[in-house]
């Protein structure tokens, strides 16, 4: 089953690039559940992130590319 990320809106190259390594990706937002959360690091107090990200691992995505936001992720889950 494939994990499920909440992903800042503006953050569309990390979303596409997840969505095309397998996993489930939806917004920021309140009342969506997700594995893990990835944030652009502009606004830490996001509205909805306390709600989709409750002992969850939250990214902070600034300067990264697609590639070091999955490896942080997959780092958190092990």
């Amino acid at each position: 089953m494939a994990r499920t990320v909440a992903v800042e809106d503006s953050l569309t190259p990390i979303r596409q690039y997840l969505q095309e390594k397998g996993y489930e990706v939806v917004s920021l937002r309140p009342g969506h559940k997700a594995d893990a959360a990835v944030i652009s690091g502009g606004d830490k107090d996001v509205m909805g992130i306390q709600t989709v990200a409750q002992d969850v691992p939250v990214i902070d995505a600034r300067g990264m590319r697609p590639e070091e936001v999955l490896q942080a992720l997959e780092g958190k889950w092990q």
